[in-house]
């Protein structure tokens, strides 16, 4: 029994190492985005693909991977992906350029998307007591929450050491060390599902996303009253109501809609969403200003970090012991508001020249909610579905997650970029300034002050209006500042509005069920 224990206990690492493999890259890129934007010399619209490129690949794609897996092998296919998300590592490591490293995001989401339901299939495959599966479950969830938090802290000692491509070279060797364990010693499965493929549900949802996603992101560039942006945006929303059409009537939705009429699993995946919509406003926008205008170093954001990872870390522990024996009162409702008042007092404090310990103090207020919440969210769905449901059950409330996080960064950073470049524009047509100069100033304040290399102004003008340069970059950043308070304000009040809606939703249903149990009697 002891030696069955310790196969299972190792099981669970691999399976673990893997699922932290694919959730850390969510966060990790966060920290190094200011490293980004200095070597390619990139834009805020560029940086917001390089984060979302991964997310969205990962939302779209995630729930069909598990599907893949029953049909042609869990053990392959998480392995498989396993080897895509290490190739996808070594392509943006090397890339030459935003689009390669866009391009190589995009492979390691795919990867991600395929190997991640199969650590749940394989938890269920390993542990057939249900006692201990349900605890290496709790185990599960808590690692996908723990990668999440120590994204940055990691993040930000590789690009003290280095740069942003030290990060990627860190993806890669992981993935092989993950793909060389699973290969040696995870169990070979042997049961294989039938069932027909949800091919439309898979390519309207995915597409609706893309679509959507890409007309939010691109519309920044392009204006938001042009034909392709508003089809764009049309065609997708059309799409998503044509998949949720779909899955209600097909036999083996890739989603299946039944379960979101059980109130616990409906009030996780609202909460999944607004969780990672308010986790990345903080991780993305935050970070990205400390790096551009606080001027914090890979070792001071390590430092800010730890305070959220460490919360995290102990409110998701925490939360798992409650829920091992209270499931009556999902945490997470609360856990929204404590998360809340934590992204409200960040946006209070935050200043060029903000006290690394006040915002470290603020941070770990919102990485407790985070905990709880993550936790929490992901008990939530496998406690209010069969046993035999749990992969799809927990993939769906990941992806519910990918989708908050692929939203936050495109719709935060619509507010942001537009509040950076609209005020910039209007400033400087003001002062009548040439129009070479204006793209100059334009370009130089939105690609952290590096200047467009096709910039034909010689030093003499550059000098001459220097004076008037500095006002217009410093009255920049003070606009972007003001577009980080929106995002933040929008992101809290999104968390208190979860919160108050799925406590009074909870307690009103129970209210009901009692009620009609009373008047039955």
């Amino acid at each position: 029994m002891i030696k069955q224990n310790n196969i299972s206990q190792r099981y669970l690492a691999i399976i673990c190492l893997i699922l932290f493999l694919t959730f850390l890259d969510n966060t990790i890129v966060s920290v190094a985005l200011f490293s980004i934007q200095s070597t390619l010399h990139v834009g805020v619209i560029s940086l917001q693909w390089v984060v979302d490129a991964y997310m969205l690949v990962f939302a779209v794609f995630m729930l069909s991977g598990g599907t893949l897996g029953d049909r042609l092998g869990r053990k392959k296919i998480m392995l498989a992906g396993v080897l895509l998300f290490s190739i996808g590592s070594f392509i943006s490591m090397l890339a030459p350029s935003v689009n390669w490293l866009i391009a190589g995001r995009i492979v390691m989401g795919l990867g991600a998307a395929a190997s991640e339901p199969g650590t749940l299939s394989m938890i269920r495959q390993i542990y057939k007591d249900k006692r201990h599966r349900a605890r290496a479950l709790g185990v599960w969830a808590a690692v996908s929450g723990i990668a999440l938090a120590f994204g940055p802290i990691i993040g930000g000692l590789l690009i003290s050491f280095s740069n942003w491509r030290a990060i990627f070279a860190f993806s890669s060797i992981l993935g092989i060390v993950s793909l060389i364990a699973g290969m040696l010693y995870l169990p070979n499965d042997h049961l294989r599902n039938k069932n027909s493929f949800d091919y439309i549900g898979l390519i309207s949802g995915g597409l609706g996303l893309s679509f959507i996603i890409g007309g939010l992101i691109e519309g920044e560039s392009y204006g938001y009253l042009q034909p392709v942006i508003i089809s764009l945006l049309v065609i997708g929303i059309a799409l998503l109501f044509l998949f949720i059409v779909i899955e209600n009537l097909i036999k083996q939705p890739v989603l299946p809609m039944n379960f979101f009429k059980n109130k616990n699993f409906a009030l996780a995946n609202f909460i999944a969403f607004s969780t990672n919509f308010a986790i990345f406003a903080v991780f993305f926008f935050v970070s990205l200003y400390l790096q551009l205008i606080a001027g914090f170093s890979g070792y001071q954001l390590v430092l800010v970090f730890i305070s959220i990872s460490v919360a995290m870390v102990i409110s998701a522990l925490a939360t798992g012991r409650y829920n091992s024996k209270n499931k009556k009162v999902p945490l997470e409702m609360f856990g929204c508001i404590v998360a809340a008042v934590g992204v409200y007092l960040v946006n209070l404090l935050l200043s060029p020249k903000i006290s690394l310990i006040e915002l470290s103090v603020m941070l770990f207020i919102t990485g407790l909610g985070f905990g709880i919440c993550l936790t929490g969210m992901t008990n939530s769905v496998l406690n209010s579905t069969p046993v035999n449901k749990s992969g799809i059950a927990a993939s769906t409330v990941n992806t519910f997650r990918e989708i908050g996080g692929v939203f936050s960064v495109a719709l935060l950073g619509l507010i942001v970029n537009s509040k950076l470049t609209t005020g910039l524009q209007h400033r400087l047509s003001a002062f009548h300034l040439p129009t070479n100069f204006q793209s100059f100033v334009i370009y130089a304040v939105t690609h952290g002050g590096h200047t467009p290399r096709s910039a034909h102004i010689s030093i003499k003008e550059l000098i001459s209006h220097a004076s008037l340069i500095n006002k217009l970059t410093a009255a920049a950043y003070r606009a972007f500042g003001s577009g980080l308070n929106v995002s933040l304000d929008i992101a809290s009040s999104l968390l208190l509005i979860t919160g108050v809606v799925s406590i009074s939703v909870f307690y009103l249903y129970d209210l009901k069920t009692r009620t009609h149990k009373n008047s039955s009697i």
